[in-house]
Parts: structure tokens; C-alpha cells; sequence
């Protein structure tokens, strides 16, 4: 699984695809759905879509996928293998969402909530599936939010299919456990190998990614830039990161704001020592100037 097209542009979405056999073309298929990394405050969320043909449906239970969540990360390894070689009868999409695009979609002046974004990437999967050739008959989705109302909203979108929507599908059906597979899969591997241009250096000991975890919030409290925020390893949406910015990085002020500005002066944001400067001036080569 090669994401590195998406690490060295990380501010932006990235989707990707196995090869596709003639199989998956000329028979009707089941198509299921889940995703990796809806909770963690690091890193991106990963949407997966895993197809094979309905005749072929015992087949892929034979290869012993089940809930990404239960297995170890190199049975997940492993089984990812397996359903690469088996690409005769068994196919892939992936989107890896970024987590600047999770935090500017939720904090837009209109406001995306995590719910429509996972929603509306789903249906991209199934419609990106069908543009590949695909002939989707039946989808099954491990839901977000209300299972009835998610079914009858993709049921509207897709009326000639088959549609499953309920809690916990990546334990119920393979075709689903596959798609988990994959999405775990690529996250881990987005968050082991980030590419932080912020500074290289930056240490990568950031616990499970998880608000509640204590190693977490330490390591965004270490890397808050009091101008630039966080490295955009970080979703700023989430309230464990917006309170933070609220205490450690510098005040804002806005003509309406009736608070008092900082007299701190601005170049001491500049200047800090033992710190590396943000990649926001050697991006746009900016140099300090001692004699004016």
C-alpha cells in the first residue's frame, strides 16, 4: 500500500485503488464499508470500500478477515496480503481524509459536521466503485449515527440496490471486515510514517492519538506554536486541541474585541531560542532583518 503521494502532500485528500479484474466487472458484487480513525484528535480518517462478486461471498469469509478493532496489527498486515493476492475476486478503494481537511470542514462558516462528511465519503466510494466498472448490487455499511435513517438516505441515492445498514457490520459481514481491514491498515500507516514539515525533528512519541489519552494531550501541549497553532498532524477541531490554543498560543485580537491587545511585541514570536522556526518562513524564504 503505497500512501506516500498523500504523505508528501498531507494537507490535502488523497484516494487511491487496487487493480480491478475483469471478474469484478462482469459480475453482479457486494460492496461494504467502513472506516479507521473517527475518534483520535491525530492524524487522518480513513474511509475503505472492499468489493467482490455475490457468487464469491464465501470465498472472501474463507480468508478469516473480521473487525480491524479485534486483531493485531500484523494479523491486519497479513490479511491485507492476503486480499491483495487475491485481487482476482476481490477489489479496494481507500480515501484518506487529512486532518486539515476534518478541521476546516468543521469549523467553515458552514458548518460539515463528521456525520455528513462520513456520509457523503461513503457515497463517493460506492459512486467511485461504479465509475470503476463495478457492477454494485448489494452494499453493506457499518453505520454513522441512525442506521434507518443513513439506509433510507443511501436507498434514495442508489434505488436499484441492495442496501445494509447496522451497528457493528465489520463483525457481521466479511465483505465489510475487509473494507475495516484495509482503512486500519492505511491509517496506521499514515500515523507511523507522517512527514511532519513543520519540523523533522518533532518527536513522534504522541500515544494512541485518542483526547482522553494523557501522553496525547502532552505531546500537543510540547508542539503548540504560539502563532501557528499545530502541525497539521493535528485536527485543531477537536475541543482537546482549541482549548489548548486558547491557554498556550497568542491572544487574538479583533477590532470588535473589547479586551486589550498584548503589549507583547510581535518579534518575539520570531526569535524564540532553542526552538526551530515554523516551515511558514523557509517555505516562503523569509530571513530575519537586524538593520532596518
Amino acid at each position: 500500500m503505497d500512501i506516500d503521494p498523500f504523505l508528501n502532500k498531507s494537507d490535502e485528500n488523497y484516494k487511491f485503488w487496487s487493480e480491478l479484474s475483469e471478474l469484478l466487472k462482469s459480475e453482479p458484487c457486494c460492496l461494504g464499508i467502513d472506516e479507521a480513525g473517527r475518534g483520535p484528535v491525530l492524524g487522518p480518517m480513513v474511509y475503505a470500500a472492499c468489493f467482490t462478486p455475490i457468487s464469491c461471498k464465501e470465498k472472501l469469509a474463507k480468508l478469516g478477515c473480521d473487525d480491524s478493532k479485534v486483531l493485531k496489527e500484523e494479523q491486519r498486515d497479513g490479511l491485507f496480503d492476503t486480499l491483495n493476492n487475491a485481487n482476482e475476486y476481490i477489489g479496494w478503494i481507500v480515501n484518506i481524509l487529512s486532518p486539515n481537511y476534518i478541521s476546516t470542514s468543521m469549523l467553515g462558516r458552514t458548518k460539515y459536521n463528521l456525520n455528513a462528511m462520513s456520509h457523503d465519503t461513503a457515497i463517493d466510494l460506492i459512486r467511485s466503485a461504479i465509475k470503476m466498472g463495478v457492477d454494485v448490487q448489494q452494499v453493506f455499511i457499518d453505520t454513522v449515527g441512525i442506521a434507518q435513517t443513513y439506509s433510507d438516505k443511501l436507498k434514495k441515492i442508489f434505488p436499484s440496490m441492495e442496501i445494509t445498514v447496522e451497528k457493528k457490520a465489520d463483525a457481521k459481514y466479511p465483505v465489510v471486515s475487509a473494507a475495516s481491514i484495509c482503512a486500519k491498515v492505511c491509517r496506521d500507516k499514515a500515523v507511523k510514517q507522517w512527514k511532519f514539515r513543520e519540523n523533522p525533528d518533532i518527536d513522534t512519541k504522541y500515544g494512541s492519538g485518542y483526547p482522553s489519552d494523557p501522553v496525547t494531550k502532552a505531546w500537543l501541549r510540547k508542539n503548540v506554536d504560539r502563532i501557528f497553532g499545530f502541525p497539521n498532524f493535528v485536527r485543531f477541531s477537536w475541543s482537546t486541541a482549541s482549548k489548548l490554543l486558547e491557554t498556550e498560543a497568542a491572544p487574538v485580537h479583533w477590532p470588535d474585541d473589547d479586551d486589550e491587545v498584548s503589549n507583547e511585541p510581535i518579534t518575539t514570536y520570531f526569535t524564540k531560542k532553542g526552538k526551530p522556526r515554523h516551515s511558514f518562513f523557509t517555505d516562503n524564504k523569509l530571513n530575519l532583518v537586524t538593520n532596518l
